[in-house]
């Protein structure tokens, strides 16, 4: 019983930790990726679809993207759900191909995104000290039935703790390794 707390505590840790970086990845930072619009949906003949199912989406170098929708007609719904989204950048169509230019971080704008991925991280941290109380409540509960002893709770809490520790250090590195990529020039 206790493996199976300590186990499903060290699967949810893990899974906020990959949340986390999976939020990061649409941060931008200096140089263009396609994680940047991968999450933006597209309204495609009366429902939402992600991006990169009605369009391709090409880094074609390191400040622009390019977007070439699979339909003509799709051009201007993938323009507007460029411009609707929290991006704040500005979409140059020629055709059938949208272009999107990016221009370089100010200091004052790396620094804005620095504090969203501390944030981010420390939500994270919180995320990951409630998975820890719920296993520690879960043990207690043992305790309280009867089903464990005093010493094996003890030592449970440790190593759920043992656990976090180690939750949490993942989650600092994830941070220290973003604001490093944001800081570079």
């Amino acid at each position: 019983m206790i493996n199976e707390i300590k186990k499903d505590a060290q699967a949810r840790m893990a899974k906020s930790v990959e949340a986390l970086r999976h939020d990061l990845t649409k941060l931008r930072t200096g140089r263009a990726t396609t994680a940047l619009v991968d999450h933006l949906k597209v309204n495609y003949y009366g429902s939402d679809m992600p991006l990169t199912q009605v369009a391709s989406v090409v880094v074609s170098d390191a400040r622009s993207l390019t977007i070439t929708p699979w339909e003509k007609n799709m051009v201007g719904p993938v323009e507007k759900a460029i411009l609707a989204s929290d991006l704040g950048l500005t979409p140059n169509t020629a055709g059938t191909t949208i272009r999107i230019n990016l221009p370089a971080l100010t200091e004052e704008r790396r620094k804005e995104l620095s504090k969203v991925v501390h944030g981010n991280g420390e939500e994270t941290k919180i995320a990951i000290r409630n998975i820890r109380r719920d296993a520690n409540q879960q043990v207690k509960d043992l305790l309280k039935d009867k089903a464990i002893t005093e010493d094996d709770e003890r030592r449970s809490e440790a190593e759920i703790q043992k656990l976090t520790d180690q939750a949490i250090k993942d989650v600092d590195e994830v941070v220290k390794a973003k604001e490093q990529e944001l800081m570079a020039v």
